[in-house]
């Protein structure tokens, strides 16, 4: 059989992700920070978008605006506007528009004013490798020794531990043990103490020693029984050394006053704090939903830049498909944003109806969902309630929750299903309010589960606690 080449025209339908609908979808999983990060960079690079200087919604459009927006066309091929022409921009004209709304250029000065720069005002905390060099510039050893402990402070991690082998230090330092041992000496020395420790028992008794309690029983502890103070074996310890319980509980109190991370309270990571992308506020029998938009900037389409592109005949073809290009993305962006708050705003009304146990009488009332339902109850794609769900948070009377806090699987018992969230704070009250002398066994919780009517496994027990961070039955007892 003879190959030959021929042309065929097929129909096929197939979904394209536009840059305009990757907008969107970016736009949608945003948290509120990178909003508003995402909104200033287009800012700065859409010469059609500018910031609202007071407060303004978009039914404050003017007429003139509103009509400018109904006549951009909506097609990437469409080129043409069916702008009106207005009269000629002269150069005087734009600078004289900008300097009257208030919009300073930067181009000229006024007078020799001065100003202070920012960084005057600006602080920054120490860290502990600026700490610990700022010790040993104060110290009066030999050149060789504060080299090597200069090399032993580079290595030293953000919990104060050093973190190289005493070969791999002598051998970067060109220094013989006994130098290396003086200098490692020198900045154990220095505070925080605990300070360049190689493990947790020798941090714990670089910081016993600064206390001056060298030989004493906490020590001792330290030294060959970290791992049975860890799990409480305090009658095994009393009889190892002879002594009551009481003087073991002394000890341990010694050693829980220590700090295993001495470097800790030098670190410069800042504490994140989270802003609620939505506000359910109780109102008069029921309750009211508010999306946040502070921090965000308000944004319009330019005046400016609307009049110039219907000036068909002061711009070029090139500079003339440049602003259409950028009206159309600034025009996306705008209808992008009003999407995204409408979706994440019935997002939350259908969460507030599913749970609304849950905004009336807390957590242990609370219901089994999934992104299914949500997405079946709003006519959605599963994939765009994960979206808006995701690294978003609702703050209503009862805290500020995750999208994804709502969602959670379903445990069967007698009564109905429980939501595996309710599970867990079950979980969480019963240990908190068990006997510390005798705490409870995973077993034993589950016995008490069966009393109520709720069927789970031992091992799903172990599995909540592990979540909750909750320690194991040995390690929770207090003699």
């Amino acid at each position: 059989m003879a190959l030959e080449g021929r042309l065929e025209l097929k129909l096929a339908q197939k979904l394209v992700l536009t840059p305009q609908l990757q907008m969107a979808i970016k736009l949608l999983q945003m948290p509120q920070l990178e909003l508003s990060q995402t909104i200033n960079q287009e800012l700065i690079e859409n010469p059609f978008l500018e910031e609202l200087s007071d407060v303004a919604s978009s039914e404050e459009l003017t007429q003139e605006e509103k009509e400018s927006l109904e006549e951009i066309p909506q097609e990437a091929d469409d080129t043409e506007l069916s702008l009106e022409k207005l009269a000629h921009f002269s150069s005087e004209d734009y600078f004289e528009e900008r300097s009257s709304d208030g919009r300073d250029l930067g181009y000229f000065t006024s007078g020799n004013v001065t100003h202070p720069s920012y960084e005057y005002f600006l602080s920054t905390a120490t860290d502990i490798f600026e700490h610990l060099i700022w010790q040993l510039r104060l110290s009066k050893e030999p050149e060789e020794i504060r080299e090597v402990a200069e090399f032993i402070i580079g290595n030293i991690d953000e919990n104060g531990y050093l973190r190289i082998s005493d070969e791999e230090i002598s051998e970067l330092a060109k220094s013989g043990s006994a130098t290396f041992n003086e200098a490692l000496a020198l900045v154990q020395s220095f505070d925080p103490p605990g300070i360049a420790a190689r493990d947790v028992r020798e941090c714990l008794r670089l910081q016993l020693r600064s206390m001056h309690m060298e030989g004493t029983l906490a020590e001792s502890l330290v030294i060959n029984n970290l791992d049975l103070v860890a799990k409480r074996k305090y009658q095994q310890l009393s009889k190892e050394y002879n002594v009551s319980v009481e003087d073991i509980l002394a000890a341990v109190k010694v050693i829980e006053s220590l700090d295993p991370k001495p470097a800790r309270k030098f670190s410069s990571a800042s504490a994140d704090y989270i802003t609620p992308d939505v506000f359910i506020l109780k109102a008069d029998g029921g309750y009211q939903i508010v999306l946040n938009d502070e921090g965000l900037p308000k944004i319009k389409i330019s005046n400016y830049y609307q009049r110039l592109l219907k000036q068909k005949d002061s711009v070029s073809k090139e500079e003339r498909q440049f602003l259409e290009d950028k009206l159309r993305s600034a025009v996306w962006l705008l209808k992008s944003l009003d999407q995204r708050n409408k979706t994440i705003y019935r997002v939350t009304e259908s969460i507030l109806t599913f749970q609304r146990d849950f905004f009336d009488r807390g957590v242990n009332v609370l219901k089994p969902l999934n992104l299914k339902e949500i997405a079946s109850e709003l006519n959605l794609h599963e994939s765009t309630i994960s979206r808006v769900t995701s690294n978003k948070y609702l703050s209503c009377p009862r805290g500020i929750y995750s999208f994804k806090y709502f969602f959670s699987n379903a445990i069967p018992s007698d009564s109905g299903e429980l939501s595996s969230t309710s599970v867990k704070e079950m979980i969480r009250k019963i240990i908190s309010e068990e006997d510390q002398s005798n705490p409870l066994s995973d077993m034993r919780i589950v016995d008490i589960f069966k009393s109520k009517n709720i069927t789970i496994a031992r091992r799903t027990i172990a599995k909540y606690r592990d979540e909750l961070k909750i320690r194991a039955q040995s390690q929770r007892r207090r003699s």
